[in-house]
């Protein structure tokens, strides 16, 4: 399916990582484009370290973990960089 399967289902997935990232400060916008950066890096991931030739058989279940756990870990890492940074007034 490729590529454009993962931005859909990134966008998904990023609204569910959001959720389950609560206080990522990011907003809805912001946790959807983390979410598809975050399939993306999933499908990378999930056919690098597990072999999987093509990681998306698909719009189920698989997937949609897949692409959450990436979006989880690009969310948090977003916003453990974002959390150091202070605004001088």
């Amino acid at each position: 399916m490729g590529i454009v399967a993962w931005i859909v289902i990134g966008l998904s997935a990023g609204w569910l990582a959001g959720l389950a990232t609560k206080g990522s400060g990011f907003g809805l916008i912001g946790d959807v484009i983390l979410g598809v950066v975050g399939a993306l890096l999933g499908g990378f991931l999930a056919s690098s370290l597990f072999g999987v030739a093509d990681p998306i058989s698909g719009f189920n279940l698989t997937t949609i973990i897949v692409a959450f756990i990436g979006a989880v870990i690009v969310v948090v890492i977003v916003g453990a960089l974002n959390s150091g940074r202070r605004h001088a007034l």
